[in-house]
């Protein structure tokens, strides 16, 4: 017998319903009874030629003109091409999707499209899925006040249990060896992108595209750049982190200390702490953190961040346009069909000229001022709930962000998508960066002097420990960096698994009573879990992204940990998606949507947090003031920033109490803090503008489409011509005519007034 692939099953359905019903009955099997708790009824569904024609019009599916040759995107393989070096990352993936020149599909002009005589492979799946379920998810079954319109709102109600296209056959490898080219598209994937052996290979991104759509080859291709680009980030931030460490570092840390008499005055919190000590260890760990060195890498940082973003803008405009989405606008982009059942109103599309649902923008901006309203006071109180309810609060904000960004009626799928995920981000934001930011620059700044501390609810102001608030800032940064990325991946990699134990555990009794029977195509694919999206996976590098540039001049390991955790998050997404999931609707988009704006908006307000947190975080300032004004090797450091309690504080007999502070023994400022004011001020003002200068010097030199491409757009736009070339030239001639006409009638209208 000889080896197959993978099975040839006949029939396959475009899209499948499923829906179970409850069994009360009990079954005969070889002389005994047997109850089974439910049946499960499937619903295949299969568009014909005559509605794939219709809707890849109406949707403006692009259609093939032209065969190209392939890109080469690698700008790593390019370089070690070019120096001649072996590229182990390369690896020959089969069955690469072919490359075309197109242009939108029109019915009139089949004829010029490449392969249009064969119905049955013209449009690919993931088309035809797109089609099906555009169709399902505008059908009507109810009262269109009420909503009651689309699959999707039937699945919420529990009339149907699922719906889904069919993956492309099983992912395992089979039993005995084959060729390549003989792999389904779905082992294609697993054999050469989900396995962990393939960590250190190039995504297949052409793969990707054609098997699961436009949508989820963009995040992996970010994610794929992303992780690329923090190479060079952690390798100089490992350097800068190792220069703290080095003898010379060592030796101005231990200089610094021992020029402070600790055994003649306790060195406690404030005066808090009687008892003598030797020069604390966290104060030496902390110069790890805290010198020039990280001044150094705040800016280049800074500086990654932009090019980074910038670097991304053109690689997303080559792949827009390699996967034929530059030009796939909102405009093109039809209502969403919740929308579409809800919206109050016709009116003619500016941009199309066709009538479509509508519903006024004023009314819009009054439910989303509304909303915002809504969003303000649950960050709000999010912010002082303790820890225990953060998870809570989590998940129920997100189920109101649903809610809200429903109620404010988005016209299309991608305005809908870029507001909720603002508003989730506005509230994660503040969830998971409200205690770093606390620490950086609110603890320990408001709690006064012995004698007269600073309270809040008749409790002390917290202090910041003998190392600084920088090492504390370090130390909860190491944990969120290691100990959140750590549980995230855990996750991620045990719960699709024990779902899909539950959902083969539920329909256990179902496969018994089929047993000695094949199992169906769409039976399998049933036994995997709904594909959950991609808005956990883009929060998550997000997230990380502020974590490695707003919070870098206190934890400069920052970029190598997110540079590990993100090999280990492609491998663990791509199996979800080709193993563990069930197909997705393949979507198309032109980028990585309103997750650009947030990552841009980040790398600004990492460029401000720096500047602050080297002013008033950070001891460079004040050592780099103390070597202009008093002593370049820092002798005596440690007391020049330490002073002395009130003559009036009673510390009995432990002898004095200093403190950490520029203060007199009144409690006053001295003249030493408004001059370190005036230079920190300083500092953050020239740091700023010199940084947002070269930003902005960046951003104009790095073009956001490459030279090659606007080439590359040019042509397909004179294809695209030529095969309209016949529609033009016919509207040209009527135009002409008309022309004429109108000229006749106008000479004879004259004639005839004359000799009247």
């Amino acid at each position: 017998m000889g080896c197959v692939a993978h099975p040839d099953f006949g029939y396959s359905p475009d899209y499948v319903l499923v829906w179970e019903v409850k069994s009360h009955r009990k079954r005969k099997a070889h002389g005994k009874e047997k109850v089974h708790p439910f049946t499960i009824h499937y619903l295949k569904l299969s568009a014909p030629w005559e509605v794939l024609v219709f809707y890849a019009e109406e949707l403006s599916l692009r259609a093939p003109l032209q065969a190209q040759p392939h890109p080469d995107f690698n700008t790593s393989a390019q370089i070690l091409q070019k120096f001649y070096v072996p590229n182990v990352l390369a690896e020959t993936v089969p069955n690469r999707p072919v490359d075309y020149y197109t242009c939108a599909f029109r019915k009139s002009k089949m004829e010029k499209f490449l392969g249009c005589g064969d119905h049955e492979n013209y449009f690919t799946d993931t088309q035809r899925h797109r089609i099906v379920y555009e169709i399902l998810a505008r059908t009507v079954y109810g009262k269109r006040k009420r909503a009651e319109v689309g699959v999707a709102r039937l699945l919420k109600e529990g009339a149907f249990k699922a719906a889904f296209p069919l993956h492309d056959g099983p992912f395992e490898l089979p039993a005995c060896e084959i060729p390549p080219d003989q792999l389904n598209r779905r082992q294609v994937l697993y054999h050469y992108w989900a396995r962990w052996s393939k960590w250190y290979k190039y995504q297949p991104l052409d793969h990707i595209r054609e098997y699961f759509g436009e949508k989820i080859a963009l995040y992996f291709a970010w994610l794929g750049f992303y992780t690329a680009w923090l190479l060079p980030a952690a390798i100089v931030g490992t350097f800068v982190f190792v220069s703290g460490t080095l003898p010379t570092a060592v030796h101005t840390a231990e200089l610094v200390l021992s020029h402070v008499s600790f055994s003649t005055f306790s060195f406690g919190i404030l005066c808090t702490n009687y008892t003598s000590l030797s020069p604390p260890l966290r104060l030496q760990v902390g110069y790890l953190f805290d010198h020039p060195g990280t001044v150094f890498f705040s800016v280049f940082m800074s500086f990654w961040a932009v090019t980074f973003l910038e670097y991304w803008k053109r690689k997303n405009a080559t792949l827009a346009h390699h996967w034929d989405c530059m030009d796939f606008h909102e405009e093109e982009e039809p209502p969403r069909p919740e929308f579409a059942a809800m919206a109050p109103a016709m009116e003619e599309n500016p941009v199309t000229g066709v009538k479509e649902p509508y519903f006024p923008e004023k009314a819009r901006l009054s439910r989303m001022l509304t909303g915002s309203m809504v969003i303000i006071v649950m960050v709000r109180s999010s912010s002082m709930v303790n820890l225990a309810l953060i998870l809570l609060m989590g998940q129920v904000y997100t189920a109101l962000a649903e809610q809200l960004t429903k109620w404010e009626m988005h016209r299309t799928q991608t305005q809908y998508e870029d507001a909720f995920t603002f508003k989730v981000f506005i509230f994660q934001f503040v969830n998971f960066y409200s205690s770093p930011f606390y620490v950086a620059f609110f603890k320990g700044r408001f709690v006064g002097y012995p004698g007269h501390y600073g309270t809040l609810f008749g409790m002390r102001n917290e202090d910041c420990g003998p190392g600084g608030c920088l090492i504390e800032l370090a130390e909860q940064l190491f944990i969120i960096m290691m100990g959140k990325q750590l549980i995230n991946n855990v996750q991620e990699f045990v719960i699709p698994k024990v779902k899909a134990w539950r959902q083969k555990q539920s329909l256990a009794s179902v496969k018994k009573s089929q047993s000695g029977q094949e199992p169906q195509p769409w039976e399998q694919d049933y036994e995997l879990i709904e594909c959950e999206g991609l808005f956990d996976e883009y929060l998550e590098i997000v997230l990380q992204f502020g974590f490695i540039t707003i919070f870098v001049a206190a934890f400069p390991l920052a970029p190598l940990f997110a540079l590990l955790n993100n090999w280990a998050e492609v491998r663990l997404d791509a199996h979800k998606f080709v193993c563990e999931y069930r197909r997705p609707v393949a979507e198309r988009a032109q980028n990585i949507g309103v997750w650009f704006i947030i990552l841009e908006a980040l790398s600004h307000v990492s460029v401000i947090v720096n500047a602050f947190l080297i002013a008033f975080t950070s001891d460079f300032l004040p050592r780099l003031l103390y070597k202009y004004k008093f002593d370049n090797d820092l002798n005596g450091y440690v007391n020049f920033t330490l002073a002395y309690a009130p003559p009036s504080y009673n510390y009995s007999s432990h002898g004095v109490c200093r403190y950490k502070a520029f203060r007199d023994e009144n409690g006053n400022y001295t003249l030493v803090y408004w001059e370190l004011l005036a230079v920190r001020l300083g500092f953050i003002i020239a740091f700023e503008h010199v940084v947002f200068f070269v930003l902005r010097a960046i951003d104009w030199m790095v073009p956001d489409i490459p030279e090659s491409l606007e080439v590359k757009i040019k042509r397909e736009r004179y294809l695209a011509k030529q095969a309209l070339a016949d529609n033009q030239e016919a509207l040209v001639t009527i135009y002409f005519m008309t022309t004429d006409l109108a000229s006749h009638f106008g000479k004879r209208k004259m004639y005839l007034s004359r000799n009247i």
